[in-house]
């Protein structure tokens, strides 16, 4: 059992080092109705804050490895997803920067208010496909409530090679203690019944906005450190 495993293994790294991209991480945030203006730059800064995390920094910039590549998206409406920062490979720290420095610098555009999810991750599976030459394709998608418009997350059909995790963000303080744990606990079997799927996919909780950025370098890490079959639980 451990010889088989060991040579699982070696074939995974050896077919990570011989790609030209590692990872195709394409990241997609919740702009819907229900994130207000306080809210939506929390978003865009935690993910900016989270890509930075020396952590997140070590596993991005791994030495030898052929390089993540990193875009990132927003959604809100059936018709409504826009682009905030392009496919970039991250193969230092200041392209890395080039990334950050988008995120925090973006301003929101005008979108529908309401909650595409299913057109937001065709959307995000478009992207990854113009990607072929990533070991793995890897679709995250951030939200704060479910699908109230548009095609359905359970009859979107997706790559078999497409990885979906999700980041649930939660009612944190704004609601009374009871409702806020019984709202996020919806939300997150919601999440986990129709939105991820795909190998070792997993949903991260924030308990709030400002819970994102912890979060969010919870889920990077998870994703980016070591192999997929060898995550932690």
């Amino acid at each position: 059992m451990l010889r088989s495993l060991c040579a699982v293994v070696l074939i995974a790294l050896t077919q990570a080092a011989q790609a030209s991209c590692r990872q195709a991480l394409a990241l997609g945030l919740d702009v819907s109705g229900s994130v207000n203006e306080t809210e939506y730059h929390m978003q865009l800064n935690g993910l900016a804050s989270a890509l930075e995390n020396p952590r997140v920094v070590n596993a991005l910039l791994q030495p030898g490895a052929a390089p993540v590549y990193v875009s990132v998206y927003e959604w809100s409406g059936p018709d409504h997803q826009n682009m905030i920062a392009p496919w970039m490979p991250i193969t230092s720290q200041a392209a890395l920067s080039d990334v950050t420095t988008t995120l925090r610098g973006h301003s929101r555009p005008k979108m529908d208010v309401s909650t595409g999810l299913g057109p937001a991750m065709l959307f995000g599976a478009e992207l990854l496909h113009t990607q072929p030459d990533c070991w793995r394709w890897t679709l995250d998608i951030s939200g704060d409530g479910i699908a109230n418009t548009g095609r359905l997350p359970r009859d979107i059909l997706l790559s078999a090679k497409i990885t979906v995790n999700a980041l649930v963000i939660g009612a944190g303080t704004s609601r009374p203690s009871g409702e806020s744990r019984e709202e996020t606990a919806n939300l997150i079997a919601y999440f986990n019944a129709r939105v991820i799927r795909g190998p070792d996919a997993f949903v991260e909780v924030a308990h709030g906005f400002a819970d994102y950025e912890a979060a969010m370098t919870r889920k990077l890490l998870r994703e980016l450190e070591g192999l997929s079959l060898v995550h932690a639980q």
